[in-house]
C-alpha cells in the first residue's frame, strides 16, 4: 500500500513539475518578446527624434557632430547599445521605416535582429516585401537572411509585375494578410540540394524531391503541405497521374506540381489545365479557393509562355536549377529577367485592346493536343 502511495505521489510530482515548467517557459518567452518589442520601439523613437530634430534641415557636419557627442555621453551612462554607432543605426532604422503605424505593426512580430537585416536593403519595395512576408510567415532571423541571400524577391512572380501592381499586392498583404500566388510562386526554384547528376529522368527528379521533401517544402515556401505523389485521375476509362499535389494553408488552395526535365512546351499547359479542372471538380473542398499549378521545367522561352497567358488559368511556369551559378551570375540573370518582364508589362499596358474570338478556340486546341500526347 505504501509503495503504491509513493508511486502515485511520484507520478503526481512529475506531472506537476512538468506543467509548472511549461508555465514558466511560456511566461519567460512572453516577457522576452515584450522586452524585445519595447526595445525596438525605443530604438525607432530615438532614431526618429534624432532624424527630425538634429539632421533635418541641418548641415551634415553639424548633425554628425551632435550624434557623436550624444553617443559618447549615452554610452558612458547606458552602455554600448546607445553609443555613436548604435545611434546611427537607429537613425537608419527610422529612415528605412518612416511610418510609425506601419513599423509598430511589424515590431509586434519582428525583433530588432530582424530589422538589422532589413535596414541595409536599399530598395523600398524589396524591403517592404521581406518585412511583411517575415511578419506573416514568422521567419526566424536566419530564415530572413537566407531568403534575402537567395534573392527570393527577385525570384517571385510579383517582382516581374509593374510597380503599381506590386504596391497593390503589398498593401493587401500588410492590411489583410492576403497571400496570393504572385507572392508565393518563384522562378527559378533552387534545387541544388538534390545532388542530381547531369542526366536524370522525371522519375529521378520526383524521387529526389520526395527523399528530401522537407528541404523542398522550404524552397517552395512557408505554408505548403504535401498531399500526394502520382495522384491518379480516371476519366473515360483512361488513367492520368499528377506528379505532385500540395496544399497551401494561407492561400487555401491545392497546388498541382508538374515536373518536366526538358524545356516547357505549349502542350504542357493543356495537360496541366486538364489536371486543374479535374482537381477543382473532384478534390476542392467548400471554402477553398480554386487550385493552381506550377510547371517546373529545365528551361522555357518567355515569349512562348506569355502568348499562352497562363496566369488566367492559375498556372505558373518556372525553371529549376539543380546546380547553382555564382551569386553574381544569378543576380545578373534575375535582374535582367525582372527588367524585361516589367518592360513587357508596361508595353502591353499601353497597347490598344482588340477583341479576339479565336482565344478560346486556340486554348481548346492546345488542351486537346496536350491530353492526346500524355
Amino acid at each position: 500500500m505504501a509503495k503504491q502511495l509513493r508511486g502515485k505521489v511520484a507520478g503526481g510530482v512529475g506531472e506537476l513539475t512538468r506543467d509548472l515548467g511549461e508555465m514558466i517557459e511560456r511566461s519567460r518567452h512572453q516577457v522576452a518578446h515584450a522586452a524585445n518589442a519595447a526595445m525596438t520601439a525605443l530604438y525607432w523613437e530615438i532614431g526618429a527624434r534624432i532624424r527630425t530634430e538634429v539632421l533635418k534641415d541641418r548641415r551634415a557636419v553639424y548633425g554628425q557632430r551632435v550624434i557623436s557627442v550624444v553617443g559618447r555621453k549615452l554610452e558612458a551612462q547606458y552602455g554600448r547599445s546607445f553609443g555613436e554607432k548604435s545611434l546611427r543605426r537607429m537613425v537608419q532604422f527610422a529612415e528605412a521605416f518612416p511610418d510609425r503605424e506601419i513599423v509598430a505593426t511589424l515590431w509586434r512580430q519582428l525583433g530588432w535582429a530582424h530589422f538589422r537585416e532589413l535596414v541595409p536593403l536599399k530598395d523600398e519595395t524589396k524591403r517592404e516585401f521581406y518585412a511583411e512576408m517575415c511578419r506573416v510567415e514568422r521567419w526566424s532571423v536566419r530564415q530572413l537572411r537566407q531568403k534575402v541571400q537567395s534573392m527570393l524577391f527577385e525570384r517571385t512572380a510579383l517582382s516581374k509585375k509593374p510597380d503599381k501592381l506590386i504596391r497593390k499586392e503589398l498593401e493587401a498583404l500588410r492590411k489583410n494578410d492576403e497571400v496570393t500566388p504572385e507572392l508565393v510562386f518563384q522562378d527559378p526554384y533552387l534545387l541544388d540540394f538534390l545532388g542530381l547528376e547531369d542526366a536524370f529522368s522525371e522519375e529521378d527528379l520526383e524521387a529526389a524531391l520526395l527523399r528530401d521533401v522537407e528541404r523542398f517544402l522550404l524552397e517552395l515556401g512557408t505554408g505548403f503541405a504535401f498531399v500526394a505523389r502520382q495522384k491518379r485521375i480516371a476519366v473515360d476509362g483512361d488513367d492520368y497521374y499528377i506528379d505532385l499535389l500540395f496544399y497551401h494553408r494561407r492561400m487555401r488552395r491545392l497546388v498541382v506540381v508538374e515536373l518536366k526535365i526538358g524545356e516547357f512546351q505549349p502542350a504542357d499547359a493543356g495537360q496541366v489545365t486538364f489536371y486543374l479542372r479535374w482537381v477543382d471538380k473532384n478534390e476542392r473542398l467548400p471554402g477553398e479557393e480554386s487550385p493552381v499549378a506550377i510547371i517546373l521545367c529545365a528551361g522555357k522561352k518567355q515569349e512562348t509562355v506569355e502568348y499562352l497567358d497562363l496566369g488566367k488559368e492559375g498556372i505558373h511556369v518556372a525553371e529549376y536549377l539543380t546546380e547553382l551559378p555564382s551569386r553574381e551570375t544569378l543576380r545578373a540573370k534575375l535582374r535582367q529577367a525582372v527588367a524585361k518582364a516589367r518592360a513587357r508589362s508596361e508595353h502591353q499596358a499601353h497597347q490598344p485592346r482588340t477583341p479576339s474570338s479565336s482565344a478560346s478556340t486556340s486554348s481548346g486546341r492546345v488542351s486537346k493536343l496536350a491530353i492526346s500526347r500524355m
